[in-house]
Order: structure tokens, then C-alpha cells, then sequence
């Protein structure tokens, strides 16, 4: 049965902004929290299981430095359908680098689409592990200068401000070439644009503006959040370069 989401109409570049200020100093508390409680639950089968963690190569963020190729598609299976992105990687270098990077080690894999704004766009990029979030917050990519438009099927990294992209992406849904003075296009989806306009969309935007995905929180809890408060949401199967 097909999904219908809910309308949210947004006109504001902000609305694509990453948390910002507020939501990145939120996720610091909420990490250290999430530490402190790591830190109690002590005994030899957490220190193993801690140990265990540390050892995710998805953590090892330098590994990921690989030019990517000048044009590539990603291949992204979701539990909607399948759609197909071609990266041009002279649109934006650095942001095709970095898409190159995370869908080649499989860094999108499990990650859901954690906001869906319907007739705006389609954005993912918040990794169920907090330990990975918590690692790639810091790794912030310079901007790159903006030589395509966001127009439908475009694909951009979401910014908070300047040099601040990090693994969040999103999907233009509709023409927001409104956008184009911040973000800067690095690919568009050439097939199963249709998988992307049924992604589940009734949950709208997070706080402040919906009651929708609190980013902060995602960052810092990652499954644990998404399963109890947002169980509907879509996601990345398998994310792979074809």
C-alpha cells in the first residue's frame, strides 16, 4: 500500500541546515552522557564489548581519502526500492570524494532517511552507531564552490555554516535552486527518482520547527532513538559503487 506523507512546506535555507550551533553543543552533552553511562555499566563483558566498538573500521576516519573516480554511480537499496545516483566528481570534488569514500566502505549501510520533507527533500546520513556519529562530527569538509544547481534529483551535503559538511546528505525533491548559494550539488539520481518520492515522510521536520527527528539526539543515540521514537522511517539497505 502506497505511503502518504505529510505536506511540510519550507521556503528557508535554514530548514537544511545541520542543527547548527544549538543542536552541535546539544550532541556534545548528549555524548558525554552517553559515555558516562558506557563508563558504569563496567565489568569485563562491557570492557570487552567497549574494546569490540573501538574496533569498527567505520571509526578510522582517515581511511576514508580516496579520489573518486571523475564520474561513478551509487547504487542505494532501501527498504522503499532501489535508486541510482551519478556523481560528477568536477560539480563539487571534494564532496564526491567524500560520497565516494562512505558509500565505497560502507558507511550508509543500516542508515535511515531521518528526514523526509515532502515536495523539499529527501536527506539521510545519521549513522546508528553513536561512536561513528560522535567520530565524524569532527571531520569537517571545506566547502566546495557551488557550480550546479539544486534543481529536482540533485544530490547535496547539508552544511550548518561554512566548512562544516560532514556525511549528511540530501536529495532535492523538487526545484530548490533557491539553495544554490550553500550548497553545492555533487550528483542527481538518474534512476528510481520514484523510490525516493515514496520514502515515509509522516513524521515532517525535527525540532524547532516539527515533531519529527531531533538530530542532537540521533547523533548521540543513534538505533536506540530511531527505534523507539521513529520506528517507520526508511532506509539505506545496502549502499554500494557500480
Amino acid at each position: 500500500m502506497p505511503r502518504i506523507g505529510k505536506k511540510v512546506h519550507l521556503t528557508s535555507q535554514q530548514s537544511l541546515r545541520a542543527g547548527g550551533k544549538t543542536a552541535r553543543a546539544a550532541f556534545l552533552f548528549l555524548s558525554l552522557c552517553l559515555l558516562s553511562a558506557c563508563a558504569a555499566d563496567g565489568g569485563e563483558a562491557g570492557a570487552e564489548a567497549e574494546e569490540a566498538r573501538l574496533q569498527n573500521p567505520l571509526l578510522f576516519a582517515s581511511q576514508f581519502n580516496e579520489s573518486a573516480p571523475a564520474i561513478f554511480q551509487a547504487r542505494l537499496e532501501t527498504t522503499a526500492g532501489v535508486f541510482v545516483i551519478e556523481v560528477h566528481r568536477d560539480w563539487a570534488p571534494l564532496g564526491a570524494d567524500r560520497f565516494y569514500n562512505l558509500v565505497k566502505r560502507g558507511w550508509y549501510d543500516g542508515v535511515r532517511f531521518h528526514r523526509v520533507l515532502e515536495d523539499f527533500t529527501a536527506g539521510f546520513g545519521i549513522h546508528d552507531d553513536p561512536y561513528v556519529n560522535r567520530v565524524w562530527q569532527s571531520e569537517l569538509l571545506a566547502d566546495d564552490p557551488v557550480t550546479q544547481s539544486n534543481t529536482r534529483g540533485r544530490v547535496s551535503f547539508a552544511r550548518s555554516g561554512a566548512n562544516s559538511r560532514t556525511t549528511h546528505v540530501f536529495v532535492n525533491s523538487k526545484d530548490n535552486s533557491s539553495l544554490d548559494d550553500r550548497f553545492a550539488p555533487f550528483g542527481e539520481v538518474v534512476e528510481g527518482m520514484e523510490v525516493v518520492d515514496g520514502l515515509y515522510a509522516d513524521y515532517g521536520d525535527g525540532p524547532p520547527r516539527g515533531d519529527g527527528v531531533y538530530q542532537a539526539m540521533a547523533l548521540a543515540l543513534g538505533a536506540e532513538y530511531f527505534d523507539a521514537e521513529f520506528p517507520e522511517l526508511d532506509r539505506i539497505e545496502r549502499a554500494t559503487i557500480l
